[in-house]
């Protein structure tokens, strides 16, 4: 590997991407997430700050025991307290104490902080600076100096902020980091700066936050300036607005800038693991996050989709496969003939010359012009094509329902639903409760049907969600239902739009029964929805 072009990753998701607002991860997680991390190929796994919680102490100890095959764990902690000795600051016995083969130090390079944030004087942060690295040196241990501030400390007074990562190098840190922990800087004076310090420290990194939505760019023109290591966070989780996200990081310097980071075998698996991280934190991925979000590649207007058919590059900047994203095509009012027949041809098992393409655009516009979309909910979509094909034979009847809800003597709400159909002339009446008007509706259907066909008790919710589309209205207000579906071994979705939510569900529910009949073994074309949890019953 050219030493050239290596670019070493840093992982911080661990330690500051559980600073972020709303994550939190049990020492289990913290686990899972580093062996998924240490598959792809990271280079270095920062675990956390054992100074500061049990929780970070218990992790460094199953570490320990677990073997690495390709990432170091990371120690996280910072420099000695002015009041203490190395040997009798705390925070260093509990770096010691983690067992890591790699430290990082953190440390102020911003005058401003030295005397303000930490109340002392410049020439004793130095001495705090030299003294920590030079102790966890005689340790043993590989030490990476992050310079707190630095970008800021550096416009503010160059002369002390380069003192103190001069002496992080010669007390014999292995790498000095430039953080520009704000988030305030532009690429153009993180490039400056960076360009002008790399000759003298060839061993340079680069942390950025995304402040100013800018810690990707930020990082990108470290690299291009010299920095050989990065440092960020999957999904770009984090403080305020967030780390220098990784899932962008890597695959640019990768792909664009044709620097050596996990390899491109490895590269292929960033989609999923943004994927893992994301449902072990209990987030969600933005669908327009850029590489491994679900509309990354996804193409909604009629030219665009028609220059993809013709040649992916006319839309497309790369291979999603790179990444392991895959390519998308919705269809809407904005589609046209394009969107369609790429649509046939990715659920594979429907024929294009069977089916009436203008027809059905007309009448997919004038139920998006009343609320329908359908770029969440293939299931419902596919049966559409099928309704505008040859083949419209429908496997059963439905005549009515009805739902009642009651409150009893105790206050507490009792819902049953009535459900008639009719299956090759036989009719069938059933009642059934539920958990709300909802709940009681959808096991009404299954009920009423899987004595007809019994692979309906397969059908299991996912998903079920309610979108208000004219608020204006209000309890009047038109509402679509989007509901997903999993048999235990695909996934789809499902959709009904009114102003009764009851009518809006019953749609969404009888497309989802519909689909497990009329298209009883295809797979679906989203893997990634297979990997997300129940959220509940139908309400």
């Amino acid at each position: 590997m050219s030493e050239s072009k290596r670019v070493f990753i840093y992982d911080c998701t661990l330690r500051d991407g559980t600073q972020g607002e709303r994550i939190s991860l049990s020492v289990e997680d913290k686990i899972h997430i580093a062996q998924k991390l240490d598959a792809f190929g990271v280079d270095y796994i920062e675990g956390g700050w054992p100074g500061s919680n049990q929780k970070d102490v218990e992790f460094f100890k199953r570490a320990r025991n677990l073997s690495w095959k390709t990432s170091k764990i990371v120690a996280f902690g910072s420099t000695r307290h002015h009041k203490y000795s190395v040997e009798e600051d705390p925070n260093i016995a509990a770096l010691l104490e983690a067992d890591t083969p790699v430290v990082t130090l953190v440390g102020k390079s911003w005058d401003f902080h030295v005397e303000r944030a930490l109340g002392t004087t410049l020439e004793e942060n130095l001495r705090m600076v030299q003294d920590s690295v030079a102790y966890l040196k005689k340790k043993g241990k590989e030490v990476i100096f992050d310079a707190e501030h630095f970008f800021d400390g550096h416009a503010a007074n160059p002369r002390y902020a380069k003192s103190v990562i001069r002496t992080a190098r010669e007390a014999g840190a292995d790498w000095v980091v430039l953080c520009d922990t704000n988030g305030g800087n532009l690429p153009s004076s993180i490039e400056s700066l960076v360009h002008q310090l790399s000759p003298e420290f060839p061993f340079l990194g680069i942390h950025t936050h995304n402040d100013c939505e800018l810690g990707v760019a930020n990082t990108i023109a470290a690299v291009q300036a010299g920095a050989r290591m990065v440092q960020g966070t999957i999904n770009g989780y984090g403080e305020r607005a967030g780390n220098a996200n990784l899932c962008s990081v890597i695959p640019a310097l990768e792909l664009k800038l044709g620097k050596e980071t996990v390899g491109p075998e490895k590269l292929k698996g960033l989609t999923s693991l943004a994927y893992f991280v994301s449902e072990t934190a209990n987030m969600v991925v933005p669908n327009n996050l850029p590489f491994v979000g679900k509309s990354s590649f996804a193409h909604k207007g009629g030219l665009h989709v028609s220059g993809i058919n013709k040649d992916p590059k006319t839309y497309e900047h790369m291979d999603p496969d790179a990444v392991g994203n895959t390519r998308r095509v919705l269809v809407s009012d904005l589609s046209g003939k394009s969107n369609l027949l790429y649509k046939v041809r990715e659920f594979g098992d429907l024929d294009e010359q069977d089916i009436d393409l203008d027809a059905l655009l007309e009448h997919i516009k004038k139920l998006e012009y009343n609320g329908y979309q359908f770029e969440g909910a293939d299931g419902s979509l596919k049966l559409l094509f099928r309704k505008f094909g040859k083949d419209q034979n429908q496997p059963f009847e439905f005549k009515g329902f009805r739902v009642l809800v009651d409150q009893n003597h105790t206050g507490q709400f009792v819902s049953e639903a009535t459900v008639k159909i009719c299956v090759d002339g036989i009719e069938e009446h059933v009642v059934s409760d539920g958990s709300g008007p909802v709940h009681a509706l959808d096991c009404a259907i299954k009920k009423a049907l899987v004595r007809f066909f019994p692979e309906i008790e397969e059908i299991r919710l996912i998903d079920y969600k309610v979108r208000v589309l004219d608020a204006q209205s209000g309890t009047a207000a038109k509402v679509r239902v989007l509901i997903e579906s999993t048999d235990g071994h695909r996934s789809w979705t499902s959709l009904g739009v009114s102003s009764n939510v009851m009518e809006a569900s019953w749609q969404a529910i009888i497309d989802s029964v519909l689909y497990k009949l009329v298209f009883p073994g295809q797979q679906t074309t989203d893997t990634r929805q297979q990997t997300k949890a129940p959220s509940g019953q139908l309400s």
